[in-house]
């Protein structure tokens, strides 16, 4: 499948300072390119930056199918189609999913591997409330706001809808459209039912950044970690959740920089 994606070029921070090579970034699950703007952008000043919607998500091809093993394919379609060799993987969630598949089966091709706030295992479909925010027509609806309304009687959080709403795409007809593939991303439901190879581990340079208080990593998750990965860093954010890339941004940004400053 080609992927849409964004690029971010090259911008280096001081005169003298070399390209580290290639970043990839991949979204999580309802998200997209767009989450990734600020990230993306401070990233450009180590190497080139793209910003990938996975299947289903953003403006990249709708499918009946979707998998990580799916996704895993189509980012080898995408750095065969670039010529990009070597890259450097960010995954968050469902993202890192696919970025730490890849890497399971294509040994020796990544440079690195930045994982956000997902380990490497099974993990429940529990999107109940989400899909039903974006499964009522929006025939009729003319605001965004009547639209946040509706759905609030299926998903009270505020924070998770106005993340949902940034795939919700105005037309010329003043209509609006999701841009997710929902009723496909419904019929996925075991996208993270054992997603990877029974044997896993890793010799390539990780680092994994965690939220303090999320639900997502628990203790036996960074013993997981550290048993499959050979060449591990953890970093935690106290205090942070799920979406430490927007709700401890500057934390989650001054953790990346660190990372990249110290390989020039």
């Amino acid at each position: 499948m080609k992927l849409s994606f964004k690029l971010y070029p090259f911008q280096p921070i001081s005169e003298n300072q070399k390209s580290i090579g290639d970043i990839i970034i991949l979204h999580g699950l309802f998200g997209s390119s767009k989450n990734w703007v600020t990230v993306a952008k401070a990233l450009s000043g180590f190497g080139s930056v793209y910003t990938l919607d996975q299947r289903n998500h953003g403006d990249s091809p709708h499918a009946n199918e979707h998998s990580i093993k799916l996704m895993s394919e189509d980012l080898e379609e995408f750095l065969s189609d670039h010529q990009i060799q070597n890259p450097i993987l960010l995954g968050h969630s469902m993202g890192g999913l696919v970025a730490m598949y890849f890497d399971f089966t294509h040994p020796g091709v990544l440079k690195e591997l930045i994982i956000q706030d997902i380990a490497p295992r099974s993990y429940p479909f529990v999107y109940e409330k989400e899909i039903a925010s974006m499964s009522f027509p929006l025939v009729g609806f003319s605001s965004r706001t009547d639209i946040d309304q509706e759905m609030e009687k299926y998903l009270p959080d505020t924070f998770i809808r106005q993340f949902l709403q940034m795939s919700l795409e105005r037309m010329d007809s003043s209509e609006y459209r999701w841009k997710l593939n929902v009723v496909g991303l419904n019929q996925a439901r075991r996208v993270f039912d054992h997603p990877f190879p029974e044997k896993i581990s890793s010799e390539t340079k990780v680092l994994f950044i965690v939220g303090g208080s999320s639900e997502y990593i628990t203790d036996a998750d960074k013993s997981m970690v550290e048993e499959t990965f050979s060449h591990l860093t953890i970093v935690s954010i106290p205090g942070g959740g799920h979406y430490i890339h927007y709700t401890h941004q500057k934390e989650y940004l001054e953790i990346l920089m660190h990372w990249f400053q110290n390989k020039n």
